[in-house]
């Protein structure tokens, strides 16, 4: 078992600006958290080239019919679940295609389970039974940067030929040595010592952001800044996905909601109709010819 030493991890270690934080007012608290939370943005800077580089490869995974994996324990795993879980409704994707996996399953998701984390036998048999191939992208998620049970998934994703990825808080991560691509964003010691739910918390969900957004840009699913594939699950939905055609095109909503119709619902295919003055067949066909992307397909 690797030996746990947390006086190496930044994240472990205390902070001079809070060595007082039981004696703060709940404005001082709240003051000192913004003042180190606005230190985030600035961390991340610094590894922009290396998400990209992760962005790459999660387009080049999805392309080929390959599928995007994070894999994390405790908030970590949370934060790569949640971005996973919104994908579907924002991008109309499968929800077999930016997949998050914590340790000790969905229950984890909301109670800790005792030890799942220290296994990495768990975190190879999680992909295992999802049949994971070299097609995939599997990304590992961990503040520590030394998580057993992420290090597990690296070691089989690796072992596949998968392209791996590893997102941590500490400088010389021993999942970043695991990964081909080491993504680590060094946020400094937490307001409350060792609490990585903060600053590296909101730096994980930055770059997930980045990599799940950016990645379903490349790969067809916007078309100017706009939402093209929003899944349109209730009245909320609808009315946005009116408004995207509306805004994409320079309809009126009338015609907006007609077009959508005839598209059998999807804003995507309203679209390239309306811009391409074609007919939903049509416009389906040089979406597919165009591998989702509208504005190759309204040439």
């Amino acid at each position: 078992m690797m030996k746990l030493n947390l006086d190496a991890m930044t994240t472990e270690t205390r902070n001079p600006a809070t060595m007082d934080l039981d004696t703060m007012s709940p404005l001082e608290i709240v003051t000192a958290m913004n003042r180190e939370d606005a230190k985030v943005p600035q961390a991340i800077q610094p590894v922009l080239p290396a998400i990209a580089q992760a962005v790459t490869w999660a387009i080049e995974a999805l392309e080929q019919g390959g599928r995007v994996f994070y894999l994390g324990a405790g908030t970590s795993g949370r934060l790569g679940v949640l971005d996973a879980a919104e994908c579907p409704p924002t991008f109309g994707v499968s929800p077999d295609v930016i997949v998050g996996l914590i340790a000790g399953g969905e229950q984890a998701f909301t109670k800790a389970i005792e030890g799942a984390e220290d296994s990495r036998e768990l975190g190879r048999s999680d992909l295992e039974q999802r049949n994971l191939t070299a097609h995939d992208l599997v990304i590992g998620i961990a503040a520590s940067g030394r998580t057993p049970y992420v290090l597990g998934a690296l070691d089989y994703a690796n072992s596949l030929g998968c392209h791996t990825v590893a997102i941590s808080c500490n400088q010389g991560s021993a999942i970043g040595q695991a990964a081909q691509l080491a993504i680590e964003v060094v946020v400094g010691p937490e307001v409350l010592t060792g609490s990585t739910r903060l600053k590296a918390g909101t730096a994980q969900k930055l770059v997930l952001n980045m990599i799940s957004t950016a990645t379903m840009v490349g790969v067809g699913k916007a078309y100017h800044n706009l939402m093209v594939d929003v899944m349109q699950t209730n009245e909320k939905l609808q009315v946005r996905a009116q408004k995207i055609v509306m805004e994409a095109t320079g309809v009126d909503q009338e015609t907006a909601k007609e077009a959508i119709a005839q598209a059998d619902g999807h804003a995507k295919t309203a679209i390239t109709m309306i811009l391409a003055q074609c007919s939903a067949e049509e416009a389906r066909a040089r979406l597919e010819k165009a591998r989702g992307h509208v504005r190759q397909a309204i040439l």
